[in-house]
């Protein structure tokens, strides 16, 4: 399932016994940096709709392994449009909504899909942060105050833990386990943001506590780029063609450019989809990105190695080396071209769809 040469025909001996596949364009097999499918169904019913557990508004011991269904038919769905990584799990619209993960678009369960099973934690700051109900958080102060809080319990819990008396160590706690990972920055802290005072909040709450954080949407980001970028954190930006409405309201189709332009990392996402079929293609958003600035090569680095090196998984997925994963797309044209088509996907070198679509 690795790749064993890459180069020229002229230059490469196929070895007896391999199937060839032709292609006028091949890429690396693209990577989603962040969506929800295979916990959000197609069905757009409740119980197809496990992205996002309201009981409580801080719950970071959800794991995305627990939900994912890799049978779901969104995930043949993406993969059909040469989609082979994504980063996915519990979604925005709680101030701590749960646990990512990374798989591949292959596998009849999770365990033969999985490439990471907790990638990051899920946060949510600004109005989709808030509780519903009179529920809290009800302000942005209060947002952070919360995650203030836990942050400084998490450290709490991790010195008693690490006693040398074990009667002075604390029970299990799964939830403060996983926050601890977060302070000893084994996980990063995936941050749903729109509004620039929010990217602001969040920055200044990854200084305090020295975490790692990724931001998420970032719908005003290019207001605040200089920022972002002397912060050093990556941005997964929303998707080029999402709606501007409500906290997104300031969005720029121009935002990946922008940000790109700036010295900002990237990456390009699919996000959550409201509506049947429940998801975007992250292909199309890369090309709408391309047309609005991007460059190809930067348009297509934010769908496969940018997005790879951000999620921690460039080792094996995100471009065409000797010894990566054989993760490939295949295409009739420019891939960023309306009138092109995938031809072929290949996942860990098996070729796993050849209907144009």
């Amino acid at each position: 399932g690795k790749i064993e040469r890459v180069g020229a025909a002229s230059e490469v001996k196929i070895p007896a016994g391999y199937k060839t596949v032709s292609a006028k364009v091949v890429t690396p097999g693209l990577i989603d940096a962040h969506t929800v499918v295979g916990l959000s169904g197609y069905l757009n019913q409740p119980h197809d709709q496990m992205q996002l557990e309201r009981s409580a508004p801080i719950q970071p011991e959800l794991r995305a392994i627990d939900a994912y269904d890799a049978r779901e038919k969104l995930v043949e769905y993406v993969r059909g449009f040469g989609v082979t990584t994504i980063h996915t799990g519990h979604g925005p619209g709680a101030l701590i909504s749960g646990q990512t993960m990374i798989v591949k678009t292959v596998g009849d369960n999770v365990d033969e899909s999985v490439i990471n099973p907790a990638a990051m934690v899920s946060a949510t700051l600004g109005e989709g942060g808030l509780g519903q109900g009179g529920k809290p958080p009800g302000t942005r102060a209060k947002t952070i105050a919360m995650l203030r809080a836990e942050l400084i319990k998490a450290r709490e819990y991790d010195a008693k833990a690490t006693a040398a008396k074990e009667d002075q160590k604390p029970a299990r706690d799964l939830r403060m386990e996983t926050m601890v990972r977060l302070i000893k920055r084994e996980l990063p802290l995936l941050v749903n943001v729109h509004r620039a005072q929010d990217i602001i909040s969040a920055l200044r709450l990854a200084k305090e506590f020295n975490i790692r954080i990724v931001l998420d949407g970032a719908s005003e980001g290019y207001l605040v780029a200089e920022q972002i970028k002397a912060a050093g954190v990556p941005v997964i930006v929303h998707p080029t063609m999402y709606r501007a409405v409500g906290e997104a309201e300031n969005l720029s189709m121009e935002t990946a450019a922008t940000l790109r332009k700036a010295g900002v990392s990237i990456a390009l996402q699919s996000g959550f989809e409201g509506y049947v079929p429940k998801t975007r293609i992250v292909l199309f958003e890369a090309a709408a990105a391309a047309a609005n600035g991007l460059s190809f090569n930067h348009a297509l680095a934010a769908v496969t190695i940018d997005a790879a090196r951000i999620l921690g998984v460039a080792a094996r997925v995100g471009s065409l080396e000797t010894g990566k994963d054989a993760d490939l797309a295949l295409f009739d044209g420019d891939p960023f071209e309306y009138t092109s088509h995938v031809t072929g996907v290949i996942v860990n070198g098996k070729i796993v769809g050849e209907i144009a679509r």
